[in-house]
């Protein structure tokens, strides 16, 4: 499959993040390009994404392996998500922080993505609103540079302000821990602070979440009924947290609002080919952004247009992987000189 290499929105010690354009069908999507010898995570990741497809997941395109500037590149193709991540929308709503009705909206999506996810054996194990995108029709999780099956042993991973009790302690990773770090994400859009207020050497979050016996705290505005959700996110011990299947249940969210966010929630699944039609929804340029204001809790327009509306906010996505250190990044010039190489063999 012959593309093109577009400017680039993210760079990590390791890989670097580029918009890429497909020859054939002018499709753009995302490209994480990294030298082949340095390319185990990528594939880590690349084998992960290609055996499960949901529209509340970003979805995986392809990969290919090239020859750029007489280097070996490994290369992930993703569905590229032009409006940013929920932390970015996050931080240009009015007041740094969501509404319930978003908060609500949001949590359902990523709750699909995870039951799916959770559904397959799979943990994500570093949910947080960075690396979850933001589409007009919703919330995706993305990023699965730290996931595994449940079963897998091996070394924790994930970011440590997100870190269930268990996952600190270093005793386990599994299903409980994606709904910890669940019930952290909820408090970052709930305040647009971190979960654990004041503490920021990593060190002593590692001690906070697994030792101290804390929870993090509970914003005041939420109600009733969301800190109750968020009470079973939240337990210390991870054989009483309620499950993504169980937490789709809760009264938080159920009900009449429940028929709007189904109404905002992609139908189908994605499409797996980069080569297949219709399958991008980048916004129409022509559209102002003074036509798409929020409306405010309560208000008339549908989960789907308050969605579409803070995605216009949200800016450029933010690519960003704790263990490869992202930074954001600009240019707007193409980079030329991809050649692919097919044939090639390669070994995790």
């Amino acid at each position: 499959m012959d593309w093109t290499r577009g400017h680039t929105i993210g760079r990590g010690s390791t890989a670097t993040v580029s918009v890429a354009t497909s020859i054939q069908s002018g499709d753009v999507f995302a490209v994480k390009s990294v030298e082949l010898s340095q390319s185990g995570f990528l594939q880590r990741e690349q084998k992960i994404l290609s055996s499960i497809i949901s529209p509340f997941i970003v979805s995986y395109k392809g990969c290919d392996v090239t020859r750029k500037n007489n280097k070996v590149m490994y290369n992930l193709f993703l569905e590229y998500m032009p409006s940013g991540s929920l932390s970015n929308a996050i931080h240009a709503h009015d007041g740094g922080r969501l509404d319930e009705s978003l908060i609500r909206i949001f949590t359902y999506q990523i709750l699909q993505g995870l039951d799916y996810l959770h559904l397959n054996g799979l943990v994500h194990c570093d949910i947080k609103s960075s690396n979850i995108l933001v589409a007009q029709s919703g919330a995706k999780i993305a990023d699965f540079g730290c996931a595994k099956r449940v079963e897998q042993q091996g070394p924790i991973a994930g970011t440590p302000m997100f870190m269930a009790p268990e996952v600190a302690r270093g005793e386990e990773q599994g299903f409980a821990s994606d709904i910890w770090a669940l019930g952290c994400t909820i408090i970052e859009m709930a305040s647009g602070g971190t979960p654990w207020h004041n503490v920021s050497d990593p060190v002593s979050i590692i001690y906070r979440a697994g030792y101290s016996g804390h929870l993090p705290e509970f914003p005041c505005c939420l109600s009733e009924q969301a800190r109750d959700f968020l009470d079973k996110c939240l337990r210390g011990d991870p054989k009483e947290r309620w499950t993504a299947s169980q937490l789709l249940e809760h009264p938080f969210l159920v009900g009449e609002f429940n028929k709007q966010i189904q109404e905002s929630t992609p139908s189908s699944t994605s499409p797996t080919s980069i080569l297949d039609q219709g399958i991008w929804n980048s916004l129409d340029e022509s559209e102002s952004l003074e036509s798409m204001v929020l409306v405010p809790s309560g208000g008339e327009s549908s989960a789907g247009e308050r969605i579409r509306g803070l995605s216009l906010l949200s800016g450029e996505p933010s690519w960003d992987c704790d263990d490869q250190n992202w930074i954001t990044a600009r240019d707007d010039g193409s980079e030329e000189g991809d050649t692919v190489m097919d044939d090639i063999e390669y070994k995790d």
